[in-house]
């Protein structure tokens, strides 16, 4: 018997899509605990549920909030995420002793898609995705998000792999893995913060429709493991290529300098990329995020409206 609804607290406005079988989107929760600084973490959450909502669909903020897991936050819940210092940053690995210990954690793209499914819920917005991060023929640090893309059927809307990780050997992965890397209007894999990165798609759709009917492909013939949706930054807001990539560099220097690895190193090298563009990855990361949440919010649509037959 399955015994995750012993673990789970869905909230009503969701768990009414739910059973009205309305689109919803998953949103992950590490963006407001570790990825952004308070006022901004807090503020990005609750525009990013305003955008779902826009677009048809609703939204279902995911953390751990005390050792339950929640589907669907209040404001009460944002707002101590955003706030707390206590937070675990919860992935595959963490989540029984957060749960069995009675912590709040925010969850990572992977633990998100595997509560996102326990739900029902089959498309995901976030910022980028976890990868293999440079250096890994040493250190063999890979993210569990793409195991979890191998696995779980969950379909990821995102602005590429982070940027501050090893792109080309991350796609050769998901290949290995048989994830299918959908592109937006674009057969270039975005770079995070900007839209190129000289890396190509497996495929180019073009409407929402288009990618709603590869999903229910996908999981129609029983071909488990989720969807890389690739959604390039808007070009208004892109970053500087050529700032963005020293910065970088110099992020990945100073955290090998100071032996920052592990779940500790995105928050790092993210925050140090911030300080070292002036704030302007921060307002590429907010508004790359808003773009991937109306675009999961209209596949969501498509996607119910494909299956709810």
């Amino acid at each position: 018997m399955n015994r995750f609804i012993d673990y789970l607290d869905i909230s009503g406005e969701v768990l009414n899509a739910l059973r009205c079988y309305k689109p919803i989107v998953a949103l992950e929760s590490t963006i407001i605990s570790h990825g952004m600084p308070y006022p901004d973490n807090k503020n990005t959450a609750l525009e990013l549920e305003q955008i779902v909502r826009d677009n048809g669909a609703i939204p279902a903020t995911i953390a751990i909030i005390n050792g339950r897991i929640k589907i669907g936050l209040s404001r009460e819940e944002l707002e101590l995420l955003a706030q707390s210092k206590d937070v675990a940053k919860v992935s595959r690995r963490d989540i029984p002793t957060v749960i069995a210990l009675g912590k709040t954690g925010a969850t990572t793209v992977a633990s998100t898609m595997i509560f996102a499914q326990l739900a029902g819920i089959s498309v995901f917005a976030t910022g980028g995705i976890g990868g293999v991060h440079r250096g890994a023929e040493v250190t063999f640090d890979i993210s569990a998000d793409l195991t979890e893309l191998a696995q779980t059927n969950v379909a990821v809307i995102c602005a590429g792999v982070k940027s501050i990780l090893d792109i080309g050997k991350t796609l050769e992965k998901l290949e290995t893995l048989g994830v299918p890397v959908l592109g937006c209007g674009t057969e270039e894999f975005p770079s995070f913060y900007t839209r190129k990165s000289g890396f190509k798609v497996d495929h180019r759709f073009d409407t929402p429709e288009e990618c709603a009917k590869i999903m229910k492909a996908k999981w129609d013939l029983n071909l488990d493991g989720g969807i890389i949706v690739a959604n390039p930054i808007p070009i208004e807001h892109e970053a500087d290529q050529d700032k963005t990539d020293k910065a970088i560099e110099h992020a990945i220097a100073e955290a090998a300098a100071l032996g920052v690895k592990g779940k500790d190193a995105t928050p790092f090298l993210l925050s140090k990329v911030k300080e070292l563009t002036g704030g302007e990855s921060l307002e590429s990361n907010i508004a790359l995020v808003k773009n991937n949440a109306a675009l999961a919010a209209k596949i969501a649509v498509e996607y119910v409206r494909l299956t709810e037959d």
